[in-house]
């Protein structure tokens, strides 16, 4: 299979359209001042509804579990009771609709790439500017993830140029040439609608195409997606620093 063509433009474009509905976001973390600080940020961003807040995974599920779900959940790793990881784990087991966005001090290339491995949308460091933040909810919430350039360019440079990891990716993937064409404008950071209007075809049908592909590579979402190919060498990664 030969690689898709170069990408000028990644790390993809962020959406900056907004959603006429609110982006209903519910917060995990286990500092109360974290989380206080985190919800007046996302109370003052344009279309957002803080749903609920919680202080670990258990309490999490538990929530998840009585009411009204959240569009994206912001994710602590280290936690009491319930640990992020394992939280991530129910998550995509019972409410695979759900995006997740991880937060942590951790910049281990390890870490981010398994839990992009276990579904996350998006990881991001505590430390990262408000401004971001938002940036990536909006992306993940339009184009299902985000990747930190900070963090995502070292890492997605390192997992190609020292085979360093082991993926549990599916290993035998043949992608059509249509689903090649759509793989190559998600990765570019096109939603349904875009890549429809751009290749003629519906944005239902695009949808399948991306299930379609996502079940032969054995991925949960669009971000393991991205990350396949990258580690596959179907994206070139020239003019990504190392």
């Amino acid at each position: 299979m030969q690689p898709l063509k170069n990408f000028p433009n990644f790390p993809p474009k962020v959406p900056q359209v907004l959603s006429p509905n609110p982006i209903k976001v519910a917060l995990t973390d286990d500092h109360k001042l974290f989380r206080k600080g985190m919800i007046a940020l996302l109370e003052d961003a344009e279309g957002m509804q803080v749903l609920f807040e919680t202080g670990n995974g258990l309490e999490l599920i538990q929530k998840l579990s009585e009411g009204e779900l959240p569009d994206i959940i912001l994710l602590d790793i280290t936690m009491p009771e319930m640990d992020g990881i394992e939280a991530l784990k129910r998550i995509r087991q019972d409410y695979p609709a759900i995006k997740v966005i991880m937060l942590t001090m951790n910049q281990d290339d390890a870490m981010i790439l398994h839990l992009m491995e276990l579904g996350a949308n998006g990881y991001m460091l505590k430390e990262s500017d408000p401004d971001e933040v938002e940036m990536a909810i909006r992306a993940v919430c339009e184009s299902g993830f985000y990747f930190n350039e900070r963090v995502s360019r070292a890492l997605l440079s390192k997992i190609v140029k020292a085979d360093k990891f082991k993926p549990t990716f599916g290993s035998l993937v043949q992608l059509t040439d249509r689903e090649l064409e759509i793989l190559d404008q998600v990765c570019r950071g096109f939603t349904n609608p875009e890549i429809g209007d751009k290749l003629f075809i519906s944005a239902r049908t695009v949808e399948g195409h991306r299930k379609n592909i996502m079940e032969k590579m054995g991925v949960r979402n669009t971000a393991g997606m991205i990350v396949y190919a990258i580690k596959r060498g179907w994206v070139d990664l020239q003019g990504i620093d190392s």
